[in-house]
């Protein structure tokens, strides 16, 4: 009876372990899968287009703040000057990130072998152009359901940027979360964009544009756990724990403010007078670009309020910054 146990054991064991392999192989090789091929076709590059892909990658989708350096010594972390769009900017595991993710570098001199059906797919869906899925720290799946005009209008604009040659290593994911990366794109689900007329509509655009909710919503162990755009993510800063806002309208967040509150929060940053401050190891700190953010509109200011005022309140109170000392 035993042996006739043991040998069931064996079986069911053995069947596991092809199981296992046989998924492993179906991931390695059939994913991601986001459906067609890049699509084969050019971005008008127009003055206009550039105009605004300028815009959106410098001030509302903020693509240059990722792919550059930033110099954490100072408030908000601005980006180090010589360092803009080619890259480089480490993620990694003391940061809560499952492996090494290294920002690409966006200039000609990085992007010059790449069709611009190619970057279409990767900005929207994830997968680069050997067929490989990048880490979602850059938010594709917000931008896959953007206008297809809006992300046509940024490829317009790096296109247009000074040659950088850079030398950065690979990123690389964790095992097994580098299995795990391969299902994660999915296949692009384009809308229009709003009215801006609709101001709820076009501020929640905008939100999701500037993928908000990536960081002002509760997130651990892997995933999103609170409510959206509630605030209460952690995030380990030089000096201690950042925990981001509540950007509900309760009066643990946004309740209270006004829209002019509110606007101006985001243009003090935008002086030419404005040098952010040097930071003592124990001082506050953010990742908030907020020069970057200054930049912004303020029509699209204006929308993004009233979006997070339409919200439902969640009472969610933030002890915003946890020192280390």
């Amino acid at each position: 009876m035993m042996k006739k146990g043991l040998k069931n054991l064996a079986y069911f064991v053995t069947g596991l372990v092809i199981l296992i392999l046989v998924a492993v192989v179906y991931v390695s090789i059939a994913l991601p899968n986001v459906g067609d091929p890049p699509a084969d076709f050019k971005v008008e590059n127009t003055d206009e287009k550039v105009a605004h892909g300028k815009y959106l990658a410098n001030h509302v989708m903020v693509c240059v703040d990722c792919h550059s350096m930033r110099d954490f010594t100072l408030f908000s972390g601005p980006i180090v000057p010589g360092t803009e769009s080619t890259g480089g900017e480490v993620f990694d595991q003391k940061m809560g990130f499952p492996g090494t993710f290294i920002s690409a570098n966006i200039t000609p001199a990085g992007i010059g072998d790449w069709t611009d059906g190619e970057l279409l797919r990767l900005i929207s869906t994830g997968v680069r152009k050997d067929g490989s899925a990048i880490f979602p720290i850059m938010p594709y799946k917000n931008y896959g359901q953007l206008d297809i005009e809006d992300l046509e209008a940024i490829i317009a604009y790096i296109r247009t940027l000074d040659p950088v040659k850079t030398d950065h290593p690979k990123s690389k994911a964790d095992f097994p979360f580098s299995l795990i990366l391969r299902t994660m794109p999915k296949k692009a689900n384009f809308t229009k964009k709003p009215d801006p007329n609709d101001q709820i509509a076009y501020g929640g655009y905008l939100v999701k544009a500037a993928a908000c909710a990536d960081c002002h919503t509760k997130f651990e162990n892997g995933s999103y756990i609170g409510e959206k755009l509630a605030g209460g993510r952690e995030m380990e800063m030089p000096g201690g724990i950042l925990v981001t806002s509540n950007l509900t309208p309760h009066e643990s967040g946004l309740k209270n403010w006004t829209e002019d509150m509110f606007i101006q929060r985001f243009k003090r940053y935008s002086s030419e007078s404005y040098i952010p401050e040097k930071l003592a190891p124990e001082d506050f700190q953010t990742i908030m670009p907020w020069v970057m953010y200054s930049g912004m509109e303020e029509s699209d200011l204006k929308a993004i309020y009233s979006y997070l005022q339409s919200l439902d309140p969640v009472e969610n109170y933030i002890e915003k910054f946890k020192p280390n000392s």
